[in-house]
């Protein structure tokens, strides 16, 4: 699935983005991101591949690393929503933390190149845009480590290290888009059932 797809496809947050010149802009920006790393990215590469001239991309950002943290924020933005979403659905604490792995699973694999760029090209950005995306970063870790406290309290987790624990649940769903394949043997939703069922047996959830 390339980042044009992703665009294309119905829940994606591009539909978000306006006008279309400047959506069309955004989504040549994750190909090339994806493809080629924030760095060796030129303006006129994404301008090339968007169908633009250089001049046109100018008009909707004033720089490449503007148009980086609109993706980023976009891409932590939906991060943040799907495990909210699981949070507050209600049920057990193994319920809970199942869907959110298994939700954010699907995304990242789902959405490989986004999230790729999403998530492996922070640094690229500057200093008060990463501090945007880190403080993003620590409410999405916050929303994991409260359903982990939530099974510790009720007895259903044996998790004698908490924060640890999300950093390695959260580094384990965000890893996927890094080595998904489309071509691979596993769909984004089969991925996302099996990393459901490894985080739950990593932090004991009793049946």
């Amino acid at each position: 699935m390339t980042a044009a797809q992703d665009a294309t496809a119905e829940d994606v947050p591009w539909g978000e983005v306006s006008p279309e010149a400047a959506r069309k802009l955004l989504v040549a920006a994750v190909e090339a991101f994806a493809e080629r790393g924030y760095h060796a990215t030129t303006t006129r590469d994404i301008a090339g591949r968007a169908g633009m001239s250089p001049a046109a991309l100018y008009i909707h950002y004033k720089t490449k690393e503007e148009l980086l943290h609109r993706i980023s924020r976009i891409g932590h933005d939906k991060a943040l929503e799907v495990l909210s979403a699981a949070s507050e659905r209600g049920g057990s604490p193994g319920e809970r933390l199942a869907e959110a792995v298994r939700s954010f699973v699907r995304w990242h694999a789902g959405r490989h190149d986004t999230a790729r760029v999403v998530q492996y090209e922070i640094d690229a950005l500057s200093e008060e845009h990463r501090a945007e995306i880190v403080e993003l970063r620590r409410r999405s870790d916050a929303v994991v480590r409260g359903i982990l406290r939530d099974g510790v309290e009720s007895g259903e987790f044996d998790v004698p290290d908490v924060p640890g624990t999300t950093l390695a649940v959260l580094s384990l769903c965000i890893d996927v888009a890094r080595w998904f394949n489309v071509r691979g043997r596993r769909s984004p939703e089969e991925v996302g059932e099996l990393y459901a069922d490894l985080v739950l047996r990593m932090v004991s959830a009793r049946n």
